[in-house]
C-alpha cells in the first residue's frame, strides 16, 4: 500500500468510525465501544508508519481537483512534511488514549454513544487540517473542529454552566474564524491558489502584495482557536465539559491546530515583520497573565486550563522569533503531559467528589486514594514546569534558546525586539509555572483533615492510559537528536544560558510556593476544618457532572470557602481576586459588545413587536370592523331595506342637484 493510500485512511478511518457509531448506538449498542477504540487505534498506527515512511525526508505531496471553480481550484491535496508526521501521531496517540479511558470514565452515561462518535470525528477533522495540502479543505476541518467543541463541551446539557461554555466556545472562535476566512481568500488572490506548495512559493518568489495584512487576519482566526489573547477567555470556561474532551482539546485538537496553522504557513508571517511583533506581543500577555491567573484558580481543571494558554503562548512565541522547529517540537511535549495532567485530574476528581482545590486540600489521604494518579501527575507537573531530564525541559528551553538567539542578533529577517519579548516573558512565566504546578501538586495530593472518601478503584482502563502518557512526558526529550530529520534538520539541543535560567527559574518558584504552603498550612491548623461528606459512590462522568453543576456537590459551604491554605493568596495578594477572575476580560466583553448587542436585540424586538406587529394587526382589524359594521346592517327586513335605498335615492337627488346649482 502506498504512502499516499495510508495518508488518505488516517483521517478517514476515525469519520467512519464516528458515523457507524452514530448509526449503531441504539441498535446494536455491543459496538459502539470498539468503533469508538479501534478506528482511532489503527488511524494512530497508519500515522506512525507515514511517519517511518516519510523520515524527515522529502514532503510527500499529491493532489486531485476537487471541484472546478471557474477561478482559483480548489483541490483534495496532501502535503505532508516532517511536522505533519509527527503531529498527526500526537493526535493518533492523544485520541486513542481518550477513547480507552472514556470507556472506563463514562461507562454509564447513557450519552456516551454520541459523545464517542463526536469525539472520533473530532480526531478526524484534526487529522483533516494536519495532513491537508489546499486551505479550503484545510478550512473544513476546522470548522468541524468548531462544531464538535461545541457539543462536546456542552456534554453536560442539564447544568447551565456548560450550556454557556459551550455557547461561548463556538462564538468566540468564531468571531476569530471571520477574519481568518477572509484571509485565506485574501491570500489565494495575492498567491493564486489555495495549494500550500503554491502559497508558500509564491511568498519565496515575493508574490504576495499585503502581506502584513493577510498575516494579520489570519492571526485573528489563531488567536480564537489556540486561545491567545484576547480572545483566550472560552477555554476555561470550556473546563464545564467531561474531562477526557478537556484533554483531548488541550492537547491535540482545536488549540493545537492554530500553532500548527503557522507553524505551516510560517514565511506568510515572516513576511511581515509587524506581524511578527504583533505575534510577540501577544505571546508576552498570554503568558504572564495565564501565568498569573493559573495560580489563582480554585478548579483543577481551570488551573491546567490557564497552563494550557500559557504553554500554547511559548509555541506562538518561538513562532514569533521564525522557529517553527521549536515551537512544534514543544507542541509535541506539551500534547503528551497535558493530555495526562487532565485524565490525572479526572481521577482525582472521581475519587475526591470535586474539582475544587480548597476541598482537596482538606482532604487527608488522598494521593493514597490513587496512586496511580499521584505518580504520573508528579511527572507530568514536572514536564510542565520544564525540570530536567523530563521532555517539557527540552521543549521549552528549545523556544527560549530560539528567542535568545533572535534576541542576540544572530537571526536575519526577525526584528530582534521580537526575540527580547518572548525571551523575557518566557523566563518570567517559567518562574510563574514552577509555582502553579508546586501549588496544585501541594493542594491536591497533600491536604489536611478529614480523611478523603473512599469511592473504590478506578477501573483499569483509567490508570493504563496515564501510565501509557507517563513514558513520552519522561522520555520525548531524550529523543532530541533523534528528531532532528523530521524538524528541518534544526538542533534543538538547549542552549547553556536559558537552561540555567529557565530552569532556576522554575525552581525558585516552586520553592517558594513550597514555603508558602507550609507557611499558611501553619495558620490554617488553628482554623477548623469542618465535616467532610462523603459523596455517593457513582461513576466518574456522574460525580463531574454534579461537580459542574455545585463546583462542590459533596462537601457545601466548606469547600466554597476560601482555603486558608492556599499559597497563591499569599503570593499573590491583592492582585490575587483579579487573577482568580481572569484580570475581569469577560466582564470588559460583557460591557463592550454583549450589552450593546442586547440592547440592539431588545430594540429590535420592540420595534417588531410594538411598531411593525401594529401595523400588521391593524391592517386585519380594520376590515374585520367595517365587515362587522356591515353585517349589522343586514337584517333580513324587506322594510328596512326599502327605506335605506329610498334614502339613498333622496341623498343622491339632493347631491345631484346641489352640484348642480353649483355648477
Amino acid at each position: 500500500m502506498t504512502t499516499t493510500t495510508l495518508a488518505v485512511l488516517v483521517p478517514l478511518l476515525p469519520f467512519l468510525g464516528a458515523a457507524a457509531g452514530l448509526l449503531l448506538g441504539r441498535t446494536a449498542p455491543g459496538f459502539v465501544r470498539p468503533l469508538a477504540v479501534l478506528p482511532t487505534l489503527a488511524a494512530f498506527v497508519l500515522a506512525v508508519l507515514v511517519a517511518l515512511r516519510q523520515g524527515g525526508g522529502r514532503s510527500i505531496d499529491a493532489a486531485t481537483e476537487l471541484t472546478p471553480t471557474g477561478s482559483v481550484p480548489i483541490e483534495l491535496a496532501l502535503h505532508i512534511d516532517g511536522f505533519a508526521a509527527l503531529v498527526a501521531v500526537l493526535v493518533g496517540l492523544v485520541a486513542t488514549c481518550v477513547q480507552i479511558y472514556s470507556t472506563g470514565y463514562l461507562r454509564d452515561d447513557a450519552r456516551y454513544p454520541s459523545y464517542a462518535a463526536l469525539v472520533s470525528l473530532f480526531t478526524s477533522a484534526m487529522l483533516l487540517v494536519v495532513y491537508s495540502g489546499d486551505l479550503m479543505v484545510l478550512l473544513v476541518g476546522w470548522e468541524i473542529m468548531g462544531i464538535c467543541s461545541y457539543f462536546l463541551v456542552g456534554h453536560y446539557w442539564e447544568t447551565p454552566e456548560a450550556r454557556a461554555a459551550s455557547i461561548k466556545a463556538f462564538l468566540v472562535t468564531k468571531l476569530g474564524d471571520v477574519p481568518f476566512l477572509i484571509g485565506i481568500f485574501a491570500l489565494a488572490v495575492d498567491a493564486g491558489s489555495f495549494r500550500i506548495t503554491t502559497v508558500l512559493g509564491a511568498v519565496a518568489s515575493g508574490g504576495l502584495d499585503h502581506p502584513t495584512l493577510i498575516a494579520l487576519l489570519l492571526l485573528a482566526g489563531v488567536a480564537g482557536k489556540s486561545a491567545q489573547f484576547p480572545l483566550h477567555t472560552w477555554l476555561p470556561d470550556a473546563m464545564a465539559g467531561p474531562t477526557p474532551v478537556s484533554a483531548l482539546i488541550h492537547a491535540a485538537t482545536m488549540v493545537a491546530a492554530g500553532v500548527y496553522f503557522i507553524a505551516r504557513l510560517l514565511p506568510v508571517f515572516a513576511a511581515s515583520s509587524a506581524a511578527l511583533l504583533v505575534m510577540a506581543v501577544m505571546a508576552a500577555v498570554t503568558m504572564l497573565g495565564s501565568g498569573l491567573a493559573a495560580l489563582a484558580q480554585d478548579d483543577i481543571k481551570r488551573v491546567l486550563a490557564y497552563s494550557t494558554i500559557g504553554q500554547l503562548g511559548y509555541m506562538t512565541g518561538a513562532l514569533a522569533v521564525g522557529d517553527r522547529g521549536a515551537a512544534v517540537f514543544h507542541l509535541l511535549s506539551h500534547g503528551a503531559f497535558k493530555a495526562l495532567l487532565f485524565l490525572a485530574a479526572g481521577v482525582i476528581i472521581h475519587a475526591a467528589g470535586t474539582n475544587s482545590l480548597a476541598a482537596t486540600s482538606r482532604m487527608k489521604g488522598l494521593r493514597d486514594r490513587v496512586p496511580d494518579a499521584y505518580w504520573t501527575m508528579t511527572v507530568a507537573l514536572l514536564a510542565l514546569a520544564a525540570i530536567p531530564p523530563f521532555s517539557g525541559f527540552f521543549t521549552k528551553e528549545a523556544v527560549l534558546g530560539a528567542a535568545e538567539h533572535v534576541a542576540t542578533g544572530h537571526a536575519e529577517g526577525i526584528p530582534g525586539a521580537a526575540g527580547w519579548i518572548v525571551l523575557v516573558t518566557g523566563l518570567l512565566t517559567a518562574l510563574l509555572t514552577g509555582a502553579y504546578a508546586m501549588r496544585l501538586w501541594l493542594l491536591a495530593f497533600h491536604g489536611r483533615g478529614a480523611e478523603a472518601p473512599d469511592h473504590g478503584k478506578q477501573p483499569l482502563a483509567m490508570n493504563a492510559v496515564l501510565w501509557l502518557l507517563a513514558v513520552p512526558s519522561l522520555a520525548f526529550g531524550l529523543a532530541t537528536g533523534a528528531l532532528s530529520d523530521w524538524f528541518d534538520g534544526r538542533d534543538l539541543t538547549p542552549t547553556l544560558t536559558t537552561s540555567v535560567l529557565g530552569t532556576g527559574l522554575a525552581l525558585v518558584g516552586g520553592l517558594v510556593t513550597y514555603g508558602a504552603w507550609k507557611h499558611t498550612t501553619a495558620l490554617a491548623a488553628r482554623v477548623p476544618m469542618g465535616a467532610v461528606a462523603a459523596h455517593p459512590e457513582g461513576d466518574a462522568a456522574q460525580v463531574e457532572a454534579e461537580a459542574v453543576a455545585s463546583h462542590a456537590p459533596a462537601y457545601g459551604d466548606v469547600a466554597a470557602a476560601p482555603d486558608p491554605a492556599d499559597p497563591g493568596r499569599l503570593l499573590l495578594g491583592p492582585l490575587h481576586r483579579h487573577a482568580a477572575v481572569g484580570f475581569h476580560l469577560d466582564a470588559v466583553y460583557t460591557t463592550l459588545f454583549v450589552r450593546p448587542v442586547q440592547a440592539g436585540a431588545s430594540l429590535v424586538r420592540f420595534l417588531d413587536r410594538e411598531v411593525v406587529d401594529t401595523y400588521v394587526h391593524g391592517a386585519g382589524a380594520v376590515p374585520r370592523l367595517l365587515g362587522a359594521a356591515v353585517r349589522r346592517a343586514q337584517t333580513g327586513n324587506v322594510q328596512t331595506y326599502v327605506s335605506a335605498l329610498l334614502a339613498g335615492t333622496v341623498v343622491l337627488a339632493v347631491a345631484a342637484v346641489l352640484v348642480a346649482t353649483g355648477a
